[in-house]
């Protein structure tokens, strides 16, 4: 499939994330829970480099990797706990020189997990030997705020931030979920320093499947494909609102921010100004996008999300 995306779009990029390591390498021999025994450290970074140079060699360039992904989550199937101090001396001891002996170029980002904990990526970073070794740190909002993310920038802003996850409730109303989705993650990752947004998940079928075991049985994938048949849900167009017009090589631009009228602005390699804004009432709202210049005057109805291109 990874091959098939690349063939579409060779300027897609790839992170990968783990959710476990192999249940032997584990303090409770078990794909849920557990934590990676120290012995086997060394081992695991060698996983992460055998797994980067297996799918170069397929011709896929993985651009980056999270350590563990939802570290504090450790109920999931599959999961591991991982504390910082493990995760610190885990890159800097292992991680970090691995990448370093296999001329690996991929990008070593931490944390991956809720907007409500900031320090977890803090005391990594406060550690010099790992920080060395670190691009950035990755977010999920199940927990939190999103401006939390912009005092970790504000602390280390020559790292990188990543929005990494957020799931769709399949039993929940489409509206809703497009308007907060865009407002929280594409508005508001985007405003508070993030590179990426990323939902989860690409597709399922009709039955939510598939997914492992204990896994999430009400998360909607971005389309829901069954045979030949292929939905567009939200997550589809809560990308596509930036995506289809934010091209790689963008850049945020400032903009006035309105609790009513939340909107990221970015300005195209090609000179296009994108606006992207959501009307946050349960009224139809007028305004005007002003540059210098130049201005127009538009209107979103209640609870809608628009974007503009010029």
């Amino acid at each position: 499939m990874l091959k098939e995306i690349l063939a579409i779009n060779p300027n897609i990029k790839i992170m990968g994330s783990p959710w476990s390591a192999p249940t032997w390498m584990k303090t409770n021999n078990n794909s849920i829970g557990g934590s990676l025994k120290p012995e086997y450290f060394a081992t695991y970074a060698n996983y992460f480099v055998k797994y980067i140079q297996a799918y170069k060699a397929e011709g896929i360039t993985i651009d980056a990797i999270t350590v563990q992904n939802e570290p504090y989550h450790d109920g999931n199937n599959p999961s591991m706990y991982m504390e910082p101090t493990d995760q610190a001396l885990f890159i800097k001891a292992h991680l970090g020189p691995a990448f370093e002996a296999a001329n690996i170029q991929t990008k070593i980002v931490i944390w991956d997990h809720n907007a409500d904990n900031t320090w977890y990526a803090t005391s990594i970073l406060d550690d010099a030997d790992a920080n060395k070794y670190v691009d950035g740190s990755a977010f999920h909002l199940y927990n939190g705020t999103i401006n939390n993310l912009s005092t970790l920038h504000n602390s280390y802003p020559d790292k990188n931030l990543y929005f990494t996850e957020q799931w769709v409730g399949a039993n929940s109303e489409f509206g809703g979920n497009l308007l907060w989705h865009t407002r929280e993650l594409i508005v508001g990752a985007s405003r508070n320093w993030c590179k990426t947004v990323l939902e989860w998940n690409l597709s399922s079928n009709s039955s939510l499947q598939p997914h492992t075991p204990g896994g999430c049985t009400e998360c909607l994938g971005g389309i829901t494909i069954d045979g030949n048949n292929v939905q567009r849900n939200e997550g589809y167009y809560i990308i596509a609102h930036a995506s289809k017009f934010v091209r790689p090589g963008s850049y945020r631009i400032s903009s006035n921010y309105s609790d009513e009228l939340p909107n990221v602005a970015f300005k195209t390699p090609t000179g296009e100004i994108v606006v992207i804004v959501v009307n946050n009432t349960e009224i139809d709202k007028s305004f005007n996008i002003k540059t210098p210049g130049e201005s127009i005057s538009t209107s979103l109805k209640a609870g809608v999300v628009g974007t503009y291109v010029w």
